[in-house]
């Protein structure tokens, strides 16, 4: 690929190599140290390398590089899950999350999505949709433990096998196991209800290229109430070599409100977009709820950042025809 003569692309390049010649994507030591090394050599975002402006050779590795980390992460979270759901009865597994590599990234992006959310609206939401969550659900985890106490969690996978391994997570917390609801189908069969929701969020790895994450938004657009958020992940610079690129363009029907391009260790960047034709004053069908207390955004990096520097790229947006 003389394509790209970037010394930093020539590396993902050459991780790429590696990893698409593994037998196996799952948990093993040359599996963690090869994406050990490809999560750290993209971590960087003091660069200017744009991945859609790329040869096509290098569009099409990226492409299939998306959709193997994507593959290699969930065998990874099946396997811990697979570890905490089989303790012992006595024990919850919730109080052993942090045998999961990437659970300290998780509380800083529920930390981070959450301080985001109460800049967007003004009332608690009482039920949060989750699309894409997998055999180990932590955002909604850590979202209903430590920021939405009284929120109830619908989260909806296509894995009936992931929600089976998710539910037993939750089964002996006596609090989650009452607000963490599992859902087994295609987001793009689910029509009726998606409008109960006061946000949804969709994940990363839902919708591994352009047209199948475009046609999940369609679809939300669709269904979703007036006046509700959309919450994506989505990546910027060298990360997106991990992770979809959601767009702006990506959003019609919605207001693009806020895109966040962390540059700590939290990898995946954060879109908050409004369904049009909605209040941010009142739930979905005007409903009011708790008043979020009053947040400091200018806090909000300094907590996602322990050294103290200045950790962010926010871009703020108006509506989108």
């Amino acid at each position: 690929m003389a394509c790209e003569n970037n010394l930093v692309v020539k590396q993902i390049i050459d991780l790429y190599d590696q990893i698409s010649k593994l037998e196996s994507l799952k948990p093993s030591k040359n599996v963690d140290t090869l994406f050990g090394q490809l999560v750290s050599t993209c971590l960087p975002t003091d660069t200017n390398i744009d991945v859609t402006k790329m040869c096509g050779e290098v569009k099409d590795m990226r492409s299939n590089l998306i959709k193997l980390c994507g593959e290699a992460e969930g065998y990874l979270e099946q396997h811990f899950s697979t570890i905490l759901g089989s303790l012992q009865e006595d024990q919850n597994p919730l109080d052993h999350l942090h045998i999961f590599p990437y659970y300290n990234n998780y509380l800083k992006l529920g930390k981070l999505e959450f301080d985001l959310l109460t800049q967007h609206t003004s009332h608690v939401p009482t039920k949060i949709a989750f699309v894409g969550s997998g055999p180990m659900p932590l955002t909604s985890i850590v979202l209903a433990k430590f920021h939405l106490p009284n929120t109830t969690f619908h989260n909806f996978d296509i894995d009936s096998h992931a929600n089976t391994l998710a539910s037993s997570l939750v089964s002996r917390d006596p609090d989650l196991s009452k607000r963490m609801i599992f859902h087994t189908t295609d987001v793009l069969n689910a029509k009726e209800g998606l409008d109960q929701y006061d946000v949804v969020f969709l994940a990363a790895l839902v919708g591994m290229d352009k047209e199948a994450k475009v046609k999940a938004i369609e679809h939300l657009e669709k269904h979703m109430a007036p006046g509700a958020v959309l919450m994506l992940r989505s990546a910027h610079a060298l990360r997106a070599f991990l992770y979809p690129i959601v767009d702006s363009s990506d959003l019609k029907g919605f207001q693009l409100l806020t895109i966040y391009h962390p540059t700590d260790d939290v990898v995946n960047s954060v879109v908050i977009a409004r369904k049009l034709g909605g209040s941010n004053m009142t739930g979905v069908n005007g409903t009011r709820g708790c008043m979020f207390q009053p947040c400091n955004c200018s806090k909000i990096h300094a907590i996602m950042n322990n050294r103290g520097k200045k950790k962010n790229m926010i871009e703020e947006f108006s509506a989108i025809e």
